[in-house]
């Protein structure tokens, strides 16, 4: 039932497979699609007091199964009952040639399941028109593969229901710009001309065919000038694909390759790559095209060749490396910018008034100490390097540079969506309908079990049962497991930032107690640095937890589709991981020092240790500290050694497990070079584009939400997505299975999250300025309370008095070493001096203060929304060509339509003219051959020959 099977006895076959490894043996038939799947023979043990059967051949010998042990050492009785039945039934066929009797252990008997599903599924896959060759199974256990090869007839019926668009004979020309804007893109190609990846380009660029939904009836429209080439390997591939999605098993009501595989009937399914990537032949094919000009660290400064890698993966992994690509590239602008922030505050910081101040020994600032009892009175001028740190990232520059980034976020997505109606028209995905996605095997099993139990159901209202679908409540349990897990997971998080506070706050509580000054002194360098390193570890353990915890709720769920599926994973996924990666950073920006109280009235947790508070230079720095190390820690280890290590790993793994269960025996075919679907078997299967997506979101975050307090944070992303293009782009090349083409017009969900982030960016960036930087306090001392509006004094304005003599008993410092005698000591906050008669509650400084912090989030907030808005407004999401070729299109479509029409009507009539010549030509013929046959009797011989030519020409 199989072509080209090969029966256990040819050994030799294998020598004749197809040179290239991508074609049947014959060498003609492409294989468009690869089955794997582990076979085991059965290890028969013979029933006591039966013949001695002969020995099996092919299907000479019947073999009569039986279930053996449950694997309890005990068997049923009804089932003892079974076994006893059957040997005495064959006991009373005598002589039966060729009988033989096994009992199967319940290994075998699953493995001969298994056998009978997938030799039902082969035979089905036939009547569906696909032809299909397999590998002797000559050995007691290992790995088999089933090719497939669709052929035309197939492949023209099944892009006719998918509504393929194909080229048809049509081609016009593409209207280019004019101007001075076709002038800049003539000299910017040529500028760019050496960074253009070395790939085939189409003939005339100018020129574009014209597609249209393949249809069998209209076939003269297509440019077919080769079958077997006409539908690339990615579409043929694709089309065996949705065949085998809907192919069904009877056994076990398997629907489909999707859920035969998740119940280990096959190992894989996947189509074959192109051949080798590296090698000195001289056949360069597209992957090995693709592995020189794209996935190579050698060619990073090359364009991607985002055509071929749509060609090759299809468009949904095209759209994937083409967003990836603009969005590198949006991030050379803002880094130049950011790098221009940055050095603006190295310039200023000498110039810079309150940081010097706080470094100037003579102003003697006494300020409070730092922790109970131990802690002694210090100078403010001891944390100079810290403030003069601070004024690299909190300057006015920094301001400007979030509403740069805010603008910088919404032109980046305007020019992707103008970017994907670009890549869509040129793709022929303008028209492009949702396609109806076939049931996950899980919601499948789960509605057939919804159906098993419920005892209503009879055979005539069968075709409603077909109807039947999963309502909410089935699915209520998962919801609420849904709810309460990732309410729980949050918490996690949250505990996990409480833990990294509550160390920072003990251990420098005990460094405190060191007798080492130079310990004392860098307690909050110490505490910062392995509290961050902490952290870091946190952030990339839970971030696995969490990626594993949210495809497992989404299983619970039982979507229906894969799109279903992939969104709710995606949402899941991402609220997880952005509360862990950004729960600290949080904490840190917008509630570190708020709750720390004041000298005389602390607040305490743990019966004994004060809140930590925020360096006398403010929060921003460690801000940035925290920021840039768990951006640069996640994108170094999380994905690039990760990213690097892990598959490696899984391969080194699934070899040495397939080296460990295969049988090593005499006269396999070891020793042949592997073909293509043996070394695209050993590769990691492709999972989806989730994990690539999420990196890169969670960055967009880091480069968007805090860029405030760190502006230098462009410049890492961009050096990390400049490794991080080839390093995806090799993955997909060298070391995953070629994944199925899906044909998507966008980025689907993503699109939502980004533009979610690019706003709240704006509110966070807004309060970042305005609570955590001191801009708002310097503005309002210099307009508002300095004398000669300069910045002078600002230190001493932003610096409250305490009496020491009013400090709780057992909390002064013991065995002050301070040279002078104390009576006040600063603190740093806007309250009332103790000889105010509302001592130590908040001054009128302090409300004017907050005040203009929340007036200047409003405006800040409303004013960059209103430039964003601006920008979106005056950028249009489709380009005006790209809108004007769109209409050409379609009227040239129409236009080429009624052509063909035209001349197939002028054909036919032609035809029926000439049909009508005929008629009438043979209508006098007869009346021709009847006189020549009422004279044949009596005219000579002669005439004879004369009726058989009028004969002849009629």
């Amino acid at each position: 039932i199989i072509n080209n099977y090969v029966e256990g006895t040819q050994t030799g076959a294998r020598d004749k497979a197809s040179p290239s490894g991508l074609h049947f043996r014959d060498s003609k038939r492409k294989v468009d699609y690869v089955l794997a799947y582990h076979y085991r023979k059965r290890l028969a043990r013979h029933v006591p007091g039966a013949a001695s059967p002969e020995p099996r051949c092919g299907s000479a010998s019947v073999a009569l199964v039986s279930n053996g042990s449950t694997g309890k050492g005990r068997a049923e009785p009804q089932q003892q009952q079974q076994q006893d039945d059957s040997r005495r039934a064959l006991q009373e066929w005598p002589g039966l040639p060729g009988l033989e009797v096994v009992e199967l252990s319940p290994l075998d008997t699953l493995e001969e399941e298994r056998r009978l599903q997938r030799e039902e599924y082969e035979r089905n896959l036939l009547e569906a028109g696909l032809e299909i060759e397999k590998d002797p199974e000559n050995k007691s256990q290992g790995v088999s593969f089933v090719r497939i090869h669709a052929p035309w007839q197939v492949l023209s019926r099944e892009a006719e229901l998918l509504k393929i668009k194909m080229p048809t004979k049509k081609m016009y020309e593409i209207t280019e710009e004019k101007g001075i804007l076709k002038t800049l893109n003539e000299i910017w190609c040529k500028f760019t001309e050496p960074l253009q990846p070395q790939v085939p380009q189409q003939e005339n660029t100018k020129m574009k065919t014209l597609s249209y939904p393949f249809s069998r009836e209209k076939i003269y429209l297509y440019n077919i000038k080769d079958k077997d080439t006409f539908f690339d390997n990615a579409t043929r591939s694709r089309i065996v694909r949705e065949i085998l999605k809907r192919t069904s098993t009877k056994t076990r009501n398997s629907m489909g390759i999707g859920t035969l595989i998740a119940n280990n009937v096959y190992d894989a399914a996947y189509p074959l790559h192109d051949g080798e990537y590296e090698g000195q032949n001289d056949d360069r094919n597209e992957r090995k095209l693709l592995y020189q000009e794209w996935a190579r660290y050698g060619v990073f400064y090359k364009f991607q060749p985002i055509d071929l890698i749509r060609k090759y993966f299809g468009e949904k992994i095209g759209l994937y490396f083409a967003w990836l690509g603009l969005y590198t590239e949006f991030l050379i602008p803002s880094s130049v910018v950011g790098i221009i922030v940055f050095l603006y505050g190295c310039i200023t910081i000498e110039s810079d008034i309150p940081s010097k101040e706080m470094c100037d020994q003579r102003n003697a600032f006494t300020m409070c100490p730092l922790c109970d009892k131990f802690c002694d009175y210090w100078n403010l001028s001891s944390a100079c390097a810290t403030a003069r740190a601070s004024h690299l990232f909190d300057n006015p520059a920094t301001v400007f540079f979030s509403i740069f980034m805010a603008l910088w976020a919404t032109m980046f997505l305007e020019q992707w969506k103008r970017l994907q109606m670009r890549l869509s028209y040129f793709w022929d995905l303008t028209g492009l309908e949702e396609e109806e996605e076939h049931p996950r095997p899980e919601y499948e099993a789960k509605l057939l079990q919804k159906k098993l139990e419920n005892k209503n159901i009879t055979t005539e209202n069968s075709n409603e049962n077909e109807k039947e679908k999963l309502t909410w409540s089935d699915r209520m349990p998962g919801y609420a497991v849904n709810f309460g897990l990732i309410l729980f997971m949050i918490m996690l998080a949250f505990s996990a930032v409480f833990g990294v506070i509550v160390y920072r706050i003990t251990t420098a509580a005990a460094l405190s107690f060191s007798t080492n000054e130079t310990t004392r002194s860098n307690v909050r360098v110490t505490v910062t640095a392995t509290a961050v390193i902490i952290n870091l570890v946190v952030v990339l353990i839970l971030d696995e937890i969490y990626g594993a915890v949210a495809k497992w709720l989404t299983e619970i769920e039982i979507p229906k589709t894969e799109k279903t599926f992939e969104e709710r994973l995606i949402l899941k996924a991402f609220l997880l991981k952005f509360v862990n990666s950004y729960a600290s950073i949080f904490y840190v920006a917008f509630f570190k020092g708020r709750f720390v109280g004041h000298p005389g009235h602390y607040v305490y947790v743990f019966e004994g240790y004060r809140m930590e508070e925020c360096a006398p230079g403010g929060c921003l720095m460690e801000l940035c500290i925290q920021l840039s190390i768990i951006m640069l820690g996640k994108q170094l280890i999380q994905n690039n050694l990760f990213e690097i290590g892990i598959p490696k790993l899984k391969k080194l793994f699934r070899k040495l497990k397939d080296e460990r269960t295969e049988v090593k025996e005499i006269g396999t075919d070891q020793s042949k070079d592997p073909q293509q679907w043996d070394l695209d078997y050993i590769l990691e299967p492709f999972t989806g584009l989730t994990p690539e997506y999420m990196e890169m979101i969670i960055q967009f975050g880091f480069v968007t939400l805090f860029v405030a307090s760190f502006p230098l944070a462009p410049v890492f992303a961009l050096l990390n997505n400049i490794i991080e293009v080839r390093l995806d782009a090799k993955k997909f090349v060298t070391e995953l299975r070629r994944p199925d083409t899906v044909r998507e017009k966008d980025i689907g969900i993503w699109y939502n999250i980004l533009s979610g982030i690019g706003k709240l960016s704006v509110i966070i960036n807004a309060f970042v300025i305005a609570v955590t930087s001191d801009f708002i306090p310097r503005l309002m001392y210099q307009y508002a309370y300095s004398q000669n509006g300069t910045m002078h004094g600002f230190i001493n304005h932003t610096l409250s008095y305490f009496n020491v003599s009013q400090l709780k008993a057992g909390t002064q410092p013991e065995n002050s070493l301070f040279a002078q005698e104390v009576s006040f000591c600063r603190f740093k906050d806007y309250r009332e001096p103790p000889w105010s008669p509302h001592q130590y509650e908040f001054s009128k400084q302090y409300w004017a203060v907050l005040s203009a912090r929340l007036a200047f989030v409003i405006l800040f907030q409303n004013l960059v929304m209103f430039l964003s808005v601006l920008v979106d407004w005056m950028i249009p999401d489709i380009p005006k060509d790209i809108s004007e070729q769109i209409k050409k299109e379609k009227t040239m479509l129409v236009d080429f339509f009624l052509k063909e029409e035209h001349e197939k009507l002028k054909l036919m009539e032609s035809f029926i003219a000439h049909d009508k010549q005929k008629r009438r030509t043979g209508t006098k013929s007869r009346r021709t051959r009847a006189a020549s046959f009422s004279q044949c009797d009596c005219s000579p011989k002669g005439s004879f020959t004369s009726f058989s030519s009028q004969h002849t020409m009629v």
